[in-house]
């Protein structure tokens, strides 16, 4: 039997199965000064269209093409994509510097012609767009390359390099490194116990109710037990599914409500554009069948105590291992407590119907 420890006071280290890695915990930290680096908060007005933005409906982008004027989601080929599909086939085995060719595609998706519009400020209907449009481009780029990855990086802080809310799906013909070792996770797991290691925590965290920031019928939503960034959460299906593409449109309406939701949520906690790095995980598209999978998204957000205070991954987590300060205890219990209604269009309201 483990010895009782307070894990909101000591220090302590918690194991991440789906990577293999430990995480330490530093919960006493939380009360140190901070002296360091102020992040400018994105309080932007909403703006529905830009005329120097490279991706709103109608503008010309970098490249010198031009957007069609699109009403709904809005996808093409990223102009300075990362992966290409004309890249000649190459492999050097050297020991120590080994390099072999790498074939792919890279696409932007823009989620609406709203120039500030981010996911919690769609309505569902444009959210359930944005969930479709995420399947139907995985389903083609799978039919080529094994490992699709649907991503966003939202906000300066991120990298984003344009405030039009997009996101990327980037796809290539073999398994990154981090999803390599996730693969291997998942199979060992399931080859000891027979069931999925993400349906299997689900079930865990329902039971202990300390982690859950949110959940309806098909999803739920936690800051993982072992999460690195003080607000990360990994949105999970709560029902066997290994691919996105495999989502009923029941299941995708339920996903609409659970995003919109939890986005509302982060953006709520410090009152801003809350930015973060998201991504959706599933099966590999190798025409395998892989009960070891279960769907799910991973959110990454940078920000520890306000909006302008965020945290760096140097020294000690470049070197060792991953170090948070804030529990994930406590980062669930502030997420969860926040409202559902997004606090600008609060203001929104308050504003139109005269309520101070």
């Amino acid at each position: 039997m483990p010895s009782i420890l307070d894990k909101n006071q000591y220090p302590h280290r918690r194991y991440n199965p789906l990577q293999d890695e430990w995480i330490l915990v530093s919960p006493h930290r939380a009360k140190r000064p901070w002296q360091g680096q102020l992040e400018v908060s994105e309080r932007t007005k909403l703006v529905e269209y830009d005329p120097d933005c490279y991706l709103c409906s109608g503008n010309a982008r970098a490249s010198g093409k031009t957007n069609p004027e699109y009403e709904s989601t809005f996808v093409f080929s990223n102009d300075f994509a990362a992966l290409s599909q004309d890249v000649p086939e190459f492999e050097d085995p050297d020991e120590l510097l080994g390099c072999k060719s790498v074939k792919g595609e890279s696409k932007v998706i823009c989620f609406s012609p709203h120039h500030s519009k981010s996911l919690p400020l769609l309505s569902l209907r444009e959210i359930l767009e944005v969930i479709n449009t995420w399947k139907s481009e995985s389903a083609e780029l799978g039919n080529r390359y094994h490992w699709v990855q649907v991503f966003e990086n939202k906000g300066e802080v991120m990298g984003c390099s344009n405030p039009h809310p997009h996101g990327q799906v980037w796809a290539q013909n073999c398994l990154p490194s981090l999803v390599t070792r996730k693969q291997e996770q998942l199979t060992q797991y399931y080859e000891r116990n027979g069931s999925s290691l993400l349906l299997d925590y689900v079930r865990k965290e329902q039971g202990l109710s300390e982690r859950i920031v949110c959940e309806n019928r098909d999803w739920i939503v936690v800051v993982p037990f072992w999460a690195k960034w003080p607000f990360e959460t990994l949105l999970i299906a709560k029902f066997p599914v290994q691919r996105i593409t495999d989502l009923s449109l029941t299941q995708s309406k339920s996903l609409s409500q659970i995003l919109k939701l939890l986005t509302c949520k982060y953006d709520n906690l410090f009152r801003c554009s809350f930015p973060y790095s998201m991504g959706w995980q599933g099966a590999p598209f190798d025409q395998k069948d892989h009960p070891e999978w279960t769907l799910h998204a991973h959110f990454y957000p940078p920000l520890l105590r306000s909006a302008s205070i965020r945290k760096f991954m140097v020294g000690y987590e470049m070197l060792a291992e991953a170090q948070r300060d804030i529990t994930p205890e406590q980062a669930a219990e502030k997420l969860a407590q926040q409202e559902s209604i997004h606090y600008q269009e609060g203001i929104a309201y308050s504003e139109k119907n005269n309520v101070r």
